[in-house]
Parts: C-alpha cells; structure tokens; sequence
C-alpha cells in the first residue's frame, strides 16, 4: 500500500466524534486527533457531539472546549442515535474536508495517513477493518450486514459501518441524510454511489476498546437499521 510521505499541508479538516456516554475515552479521542491531524492540516477544528448520555460527557467536551478554540462541542437533550450525532456533526463542519471516527479509541488516528494518500483521486475515502477487534457476534453481524448492503445497493465497500472515513465537504451539497441510527452509513454509501461520487476502500488497524460499552448490538438498534434499510431501498431502487 502507497504511503503518504512527507505531505504538503491540506487547507482545512472537520473531525466528528459521535459520543454517547463515552467519559472514559473522549479526551484522549480529541487530543490524538488534534496530535495527528495537525501534521497535514493547516486548520484543525473537532466536533464532539454529545448524544443525549447520562454519564459526564458533556461536561467534558465544554471544560476542554473553554481552554481549546479548535473544539467545537453539539449537544443533544436526549439521546436521538447514531446517525442523528453523525448528522449534527455534518451540519456543523465547515471545513473543507471532512472525517469521523467514534470516540472509543478503536483507531489509531495516525493512520489518516493512509486515507491521505488518496484525497486527490477520490471523493470519499473508506478505511475498513484489516482485523476487526470486536467479539465475534459483532464481527459476523457486521459481515451480514456489509453483505445484505452490497447486495441491494450493487456498492462496492468492504466495510460498511466502519468508522474512520475522509470525505470533501461539498458532497454534503448534494447528499441530504435521514437516518438516525445505525443505517446513517449505508444511506451516505448508497447515495453517493447514486449521484456518482468516487470512493475507494483502505485497510486501517483497529484494536478492542479498553473503557465504556458498546452499544450497536442493541435490539432495537437493529431493528431501527433494518427498517431504515429496506426505506432507502425503496426510496432510491
């Protein structure tokens, strides 16, 4: 795989972390990505968006945002689900590029690195999971669901759900989300195929997540992505 080496600065990046109850892990997620973005954008702004938890992240996300400008915390009065935090991340990035990652620390942020060798060939740039480090029921519902995806919407990305993506802003000019949960995704993927945007897949390490639960093998998750799934279908197909 090509490398990025030593890279002319880019103009501006976006950072979204949707985060639900993830005191444990939100303030080392912000600082290594300011430690890493910093190195190939001239203008580095993070967007945590605290969705509706119980736990102190709000509070956090404000104490570091008072000492640092560049942190631009959205807060949620209730929990309103995945792709709703991913949403208002969207709709308060400015910045001419765009990236999101969760706040559970499962990535190593050094490793835009690899997405950055293709920013001038590709409108979307897709990390995947080279080894996914999750338990083994999450890791076979992820390929059930990146299968049931590629099969109904013909998309050619080896891991749907993955949470490390680099995109241009400007493609949410055109790319008007719905979904709130777990789908949101898929509904990015599926629409910009639609309106033939470039993507390309990139391995990226991921590793287990040391603090705080995961909570995208809820029941009723699930059940939300799948009637949200079979919506899209219906509504773009």
């Amino acid at each position: 795989m090509a490398v990025l080496e030593s890279p002319e600065k880019l103009s501006s990046v976006s950072i979204i972390f949707p985060a639900y109850n993830e005191q444990e892990n939100i303030t080392r997620s912000i600082q290594n990505a300011i430690k890493a973005f910093s190195k190939y954008f001239h203008t580095v702004t993070i967007i945590p968006v605290n969705d509706g938890g119980e736990d102190s992240t709000g509070e956090i996300i404000d104490t570091l945002a008072a000492f640092d400008e560049r942190i631009k915390p959205v807060h949620h009065q209730y929990n309103q689900g995945y792709g709703a935090a991913l949403r208002s991340g969207f709709a308060a990035a400015k910045n001419d590029y765009v990236f999101f990652s969760d706040s559970d620390g499962q990535f190593d942020l050094e490793e835009i690195t690899r997405l950055l060798t293709y920013v001038d060939s590709y409108d979307l740039i897709l990390g995947y999971r080279e080894n996914r480090a999750d338990p083994f029921h999450r890791r076979v519902n992820g390929w059930a669901w990146s299968s049931l995806v590629r099969f109904l919407f013909k998309i050619k990305v080896k891991d749907i759900d993955c949470a490390f993506k680099l995109f241009r802003r400007d493609i949410f000019d055109v790319i008007k989300l719905e979904a709130g949960g777990a789908m949101v995704n898929t509904e990015l993927l599926a629409l910009a195929k639609k309106r033939g945007f470039s993507m390309i897949n990139v391995a990226v390490s991921h590793y287990p997540r040391e603090a705080g639960e995961q909570t995208g093998a809820n029941p009723f998750v699930i059940l939300k992505a799948f009637y949200e799934l079979f919506k899209l279908h219906a509504k773009i197909s």
